[in-house]
């Protein structure tokens, strides 16, 4: 019968894409969990390779078979995960956090007032005051030394009249003379108080809508967002039971490409890794709320009943003495995560 990868001296390792834990799409493999695994292999006096995955259903599926000897990323220890493969001890202390577009209050402001709705009001309620002059301009142009000028001469100045009317209740002086000019001066007043109250209620919606939109500090408040996490991730299983509707994408590059191109102006996934995009190609534009929902710890992953997990936790018990984790911890995260 053939050797399985648990039955060789060399240890065949798989794992996926997930900086800062492991950077796979390069010839040579690094990161914090491939840099922990050679210095537990390196501890046990073996060699160690490492299988680059699509995704972690084939990692699962190569450790499940025996066909790789484990398997190291940002894996999360779960119940369902534990009933069909082991885990080491964690190797890390995580959890799924919110990342956000930093939106500037002046700037988020003024997208939500400036919308081809109320621009619609404003041209509207311009279009009005200026066709307003211009009838009392015909009604009253012989009845009062204000009107009396040419229709060209009088464009401005009919329409500066219908505008006081309507803001300051017009002039004392220039109250309508003729009988039409009176009832006109009349039905203008009238139907601007509509047109005002539409005005100032759509620029409250508006505000109002920008406010539920820029403060999200609880999972509650993405629903009114358009949420991105990675399929199959515990996040989404998160999401799921939180009744929250999102988009899911095969990897988190895609996951961070969806929410560039805002497509999704919100991730909910893995605090580290939203905390190194942040650091990285976020840097300055977005911002990972503090809140950590639904901690959970990161291990090395194994075949059920393998042999290896004794010896895994034996040589991680002894990094956390002699200082290696914590000279790794430092080497790949510095101040841009600290484990829970």
């Amino acid at each position: 019968m053939p050797a399985t990868a648990q039955e060789s001296t060399k240890l065949t390792i798989a794992t996926v894409h997930r900086p800062p834990f492991a950077f796979a799409d390069t010839p040579q493999v690094r990161g914090f969990s491939i840099d922990l695994m050679r210095a537990i292999a390196k501890d046990l006096g073996r060699e160690v390779s490492f299988e680059p995955q699509e995704n972690f259903g084939d990692m699962f599926t190569k450790v499940k078979s025996g066909e790789v000897d484990g398997a190291a990323a940002n894996i999360s220890i779960t119940t369902e995960r534990e009933r069909e493969m082991d885990f080491s001890q964690p190797i890390f202390g995580s959890g799924i956090k919110i990342l956000l577009p930093i939106e500037g209050a002046t700037l988020g402001l003024f997208s939500a007032l400036f919308t081809w709705d109320i621009a619609a009001l404003i041209l509207g309620g311009l279009a009005l005051l200026f066709g307003g002059g211009v009838l009392m301009w015909f009604f009253e142009r012989r009845h009062q030394p204000y009107f009396d000028k040419p229709a060209r001469e009088a464009l401005f100045p009919s329409f500066w009249w219908a505008l006081n009317l309507v803001v300051n209740g017009g002039f004392e002086e220039r109250v309508p003379r003729s009988r039409m000019g009176r009832v006109f001066a009349v039905m203008l007043v009238v139907s601007s108080l509509f047109i005002v109250s539409i005005f100032v209620a759509s620029i409250t919606a508006a505000m109002t809508v920008n406010a539920i939109q820029s403060n999200v500090e609880s999972i509650r408040d993405l629903e009114n967002r358009r949420v991105a996490t990675v399929a199959g991730s515990t996040s989404a299983d998160f999401l799921d039971s939180n009744g929250i509707v999102y988009a899911d994408y095969a990897s988190p590059a895609e996951m961070f490409n969806a929410f560039e191109l805002g497509v999704a102006n919100a991730v909910v996934f893995d605090g580290p890794i939203l905390a190194y995009y942040q650091q990285t190609t976020g840097a300055g534009k977005v911002r990972v709320l503090e809140r950590t929902y639904r901690p959970e710890n990161y291990g090395i992953v194994l075949p059920s009943g393998s042999p290896l997990k004794e010896e895994f936790d034996q040589v991680l018990l002894k990094f956390h003495v002699d200082g290696t984790y914590d000279d790794l911890l430092s080497k790949w995260f510095g101040n841009i995560y600290t484990p829970r």
